[in-house]
């Protein structure tokens, strides 16, 4: 992590550092406070790009953190057929035999060659469908599915909708051309990560190929995704091409546990669009990092409790802070809360709060609460720790030497009254 973690919690009156610790932490806080962005790691420009439009988003925010042309609507192909198998896992079991309707289809078409009836289960259509792009695939998956391909694709435009796609709309489960098969690089970023989400088929567009066991006599498809098959960190997803679309793909890769998705579309080749998919990718992972400043639990302060002056509570945050960043942005996580708590309190009492800014601005507020309960101090502690103060012993020695003077006074008055009265008899 390149980005600077400052936590300061504010400490209690209890705590006496050696002057060395005094030296070191005074240095550490200098050079901390001299150190601005420039000691951060340097951010690299975006790439140039072939293609008319591309977006990239981190998975698991779903932040964007660039767009080219992103909400420009255009054709889509083949990476409309994440949505169809989006929509297939959730309304088929895996193991579910599905019959191929009869589907014609150009020559030039991609297809596994499923004859009419045949039988194919849907994991093995599911894998010719994302592999290798199987028209017939799509067409047979639609049809299980919803009884009709009409019915189907108002099912993959409700999970649009359902998505938030709103730049998003689906004419066919297939991807063949038509002006109501469209979205974006934004949207089908987003499509992306939400197939990645479901563990099946997230490992499917990983694999570089893969056997079909059912159906009338084993087929084994590839993927067409070339990433997938050259650079090991590329995990996804789908590829795209019609002569009006040009070239697509939908590309992620996940390095150090954290994953990009990039969809480039309308590139001018099939090179071009890899070129510019691996490009985008490796600049997401050189330009931001997902960073935690805060894990929930973790000891942010500690409080002394009142009227006993060696007794700490811990306090601890509420929540995980998660954050997708860029590397030159320093972290800081600022603790606001007590020095001193007064009993009693349920334990995960909120007593404090974190605050924590990057580059500048507030992007998490914490509650802070107690990691145990604080007691209630009795009446005799609470005596005891007003005569254990100096100001307390400072008056207590005031009025005793004041009560010893006035004692003597007035024996000394006794003892004169006494031998006037001696004198006078």
């Amino acid at each position: 992590m390149t980005g600077r973690l400052d936590r300061r919690p504010r400490r209690g009156r209890g705590f006496a550092p050696s002057p060395a610790f005094a030296a070191a932490l005074a240095a550490a806080l200098l050079a901390l406070a001299c150190a601005g962005p420039s000691a951060a790691a340097a951010v690299p420009p975006p790439p140039s790009l072939t293609a008319p439009a591309a977006a990239v988003v981190e998975a698991s925010t779903g932040r964007a953190v660039l767009g080219v042309r992103a909400h420009q609507r255009r054709l889509i192909a083949s990476t409309t057929k994440m949505m169809t198998a989006l929509v297939a896992v959730e309304l088929l079991p895996l193991d579910r035999t599905c019959t191929a309707p009869a589907y014609g289809g150009s020559p030039v078409e991609t297809k596994l060659g499923l004859a009419p009836g045949e039988r194919m289960r849907v994991r093995d259509l599911l894998r010719g469908l994302l592999l290798a792009s199987g028209n017939d695939a799509a067409a047979t998956l639609a049809v299980c599915a919803a009884g009709s391909r009409a019915a189907f694709v108002a099912r993959m435009n409700a999970k649009a909708r359902a998505l938030g796609l709103a730049d998003t709309r689906f004419a066919n489960p297939v991807g063949l051309d038509a002006p109501t098969n469209y979205s974006t690089p934004a949207d089908l970023a987003r499509l992306g990560i939400a197939l990645r989400r479901h563990p099946f088929l997230r490992r499917t567009v990983d694999l570089r190929s893969a056997t079909l066991a059912s159906g009338a006599y084993p087929r084994t498809v590839v993927n067409r995704n070339r990433l997938v098959q050259s650079v090991p960190w590329v995990n996804g997803i789908k590829t795209g091409h019609t002569n009006a679309a040009g070239y697509l793909l939908v590309g992620s890769g996940t390095r150090r546990g954290v994953t990009f998705v990039a969809a480039v579309a309308g590139a001018p080749s099939e090179g071009a669009r890899d070129a510019d998919t691996l490009a985008l990718l490796r600049w997401a992972h050189r330009a931001y990092a997902v960073r935690t400043p805060v894990r929930t639990r973790a000891v942010l302060a500690r409080a002394r409790v009142k009227h006993r002056e060696e007794e700490r509570i811990d306090l601890i945050a509420t929540r995980t802070v998660r954050a997708l960043l860029r590397r030159d942005q320093r972290v800081r996580v600022e603790v606001r809360a007590p020095d001193e708590l007064a009993g009693p309190l349920p334990r995960h009492a909120v007593v404090g709060t974190a605050v924590v800014r990057a580059g500048g601005r507030v992007i998490a507020r914490v509650p802070l609460v107690t990691r145990t309960a604080v007691p209630e101090v009795g009446l005799l502690e609470r005596a005891g720790d007003v005569v254990a103060r100096p100001a307390s012993l400072i008056l207590i020695v005031v009025i005793a030497g004041a009560a010893a003077g006035l004692l003597l006074r007035r024996h000394g008055t006794r003892r004169r009254r006494g031998r006037a009265d001696m004198e006078a008899a």
